[in-house]
């Protein structure tokens, strides 16, 4: 199919075409979590399946979607919403705490928010991988997006004499892929561990980072 087809227009029901389109669209969504983020996945889901799951038809899908892989992109960017909106919050709670306390307090409100929920891991971590060359794109752009939080809190850190002064971002990258594997394995049952346990590993991980062996604290 070329392209969308064109949704109705004007009010119907005591709602606007905008209102009635951004309601389609979070039911495709959520539709799309339960069976992308569970059974059948998302490559055993059909545009049929879906939208009977989510209570339109395929007329509506195609009003909202191109295909389903435009569906998965929007729900991995959702997914990650999720978790940057948690952290953030987080960001701004504990600004002014000492950096291990901010630390944890950031790596334990992106972990409780991505494992909160097994559907958002399979989103995240499974579902994503291999799919194209776009989707693999817009992941490592939005894994992007997590390492530039970390290089700021690092430069911020280090700043305020909590931290070595460098360049982290190559750091940061690995450290990226330390967190998505260590969440993604501890979710999958490979990890014996208790969540807090998983946070705590990482936030230790990072902290040496951040104060490798030899570097001290400026003194005043």
């Amino acid at each position: 199919m070329a392209g969308r087809l064109k949704a109705p227009t004007g009010r119907y029901g005591g709602k606007t075409a905008a209102e009635r389109q951004a309601e389609r669209r979070r039911r495709f969504l959520d539709a799309a979590l339960e069976l992308f983020g569970g059974d059948p996945g998302y490559r055993a889901t059909t545009v049929a399946a879906l939208s009977e799951a989510a209570g339109l038809s395929t007329r509506q899908f195609y009003e909202e979607f191109r295909t389903l892989e435009d569906v998965l992109a929007a729900l991995h960017l959702q997914v990650n919403d999720w978790a940057e909106e948690a952290v953030l919050t987080a960001f701004a709670e504990a600004r002014g705490l000492p950096l291990a306390e901010r630390v944890t307090a950031i790596f334990r409100a992106y972990a409780g928010n991505v494992t909160g929920d097994p559907r958002r891991i399979r989103i995240t971590f499974v579902e994503i991988i291999g799919v194209s060359a776009r989707l693999e794109e817009q992941r490592l752009a939005r894994r992007s997006r997590w390492v530039d939080l970390i290089c700021a809190e690092a430069d911020t850190a280090a700043a305020q004499g909590e931290a070595a002064p460098r360049d982290y971002r190559i750091a940061a990258t690995a450290f990226i892929g330390s967190v998505n594997g260590l969440l993604h394995d501890w979710s999958a049952g490979w990890v014996n561990a208790t969540l807090d346990e998983v946070v705590d590993e990482l936030v230790q991980q990072l902290l040496a980072i951040l104060r490798p062996p030899g570097w001290t604290a400026p003194t005043d």
